[in-house]
């Protein structure tokens, strides 16, 4: 299970290559769009409009995998709605199953404090798109503002997107610690250049029944 699966990125991916697959997350929106990503990519995965703290509730069965890619859990802003996600993530992991967690590499980010990131340009037959984001730290509190910006080129003029988000900054060792609280073993860190995906990754395991 893709436990905020957004638009469907990994489920149709894990999909395509053979593992049975059902997205959740709690934006309509993106599960209207990953259900016609995956009719026009052929994929089996199923999906359904549900938040990550209400699993347990609303879903069904249990899975050997659970995951949650691209910085997703951030998005929940207190101690007690984390401790809800990863206790209903625990929930639907059989024995022996595996959860496996995107995040950004938040030790270091807390340390830096970066203002904005690098814009990324690029190029296509109709033009460029240039997406960058500016980034605001709120004094004394983990939390900061994001402000989501894409510029598209469309005959010699910009049209301009924008779109603001409030994370979480989660160290690991904090993360660390609510998985295991929750009963987690065999907590790991995986970083980027071992695993090749773009951001730090965790994996930790319920133990057998």
């Amino acid at each position: 299970m893709d436990c905020t699966c957004g638009i469907g990125t990994q489920a149709i991916g894990l999909a395509l290559v053979g593992y049975r697959v059902h997205g959740t997350d709690v934006s309509v929106v993106a599960i209207d769009r990953a259900r016609r990503e995956g009719v026009s990519f052929g994929a089996s995965a199923t999906f359904a409009v549900v938040d990550v703290r209400g699993l347990e509730t609303r879903v069904s069965g249990a899975f050997d995998v659970v995951l949650s890619c691209d910085n997703a859990l951030p998005h929940l802003l207190t101690e007690d709605d984390l401790r809800r996600a990863v206790g209903t993530i625990w929930s639907k992991l059989r024995g022996g199953g595996l959860v496996l967690l995107g995040i950004r590499d938040y030790d270091r980010l807390l340390r830096e404090r970066p203002s904005a990131t690098v814009p990324d340009v690029h190029v296509g037959p109709d033009g460029r798109r240039i997406v960058f984001q500016t980034w605001a730290w709120a004094a004394g509190s983990p939390r900061y503002g994001v402000d989501y910006f894409i510029l598209t080129e469309r005959a010699s003029q910009w049209e301009t997107f924008h779109r603001t988000m409030v994370y979480r900054a989660l160290p690991r060792a904090e993360l660390t610690g609510l998985l295991e609280a929750t009963g987690f073993v065999d907590v790991r860190w995986h970083e980027p250049e071992a695993t090749g995906y773009f951001q730090p990754v965790v994996t930790a395991s319920r133990p057998p029944c």
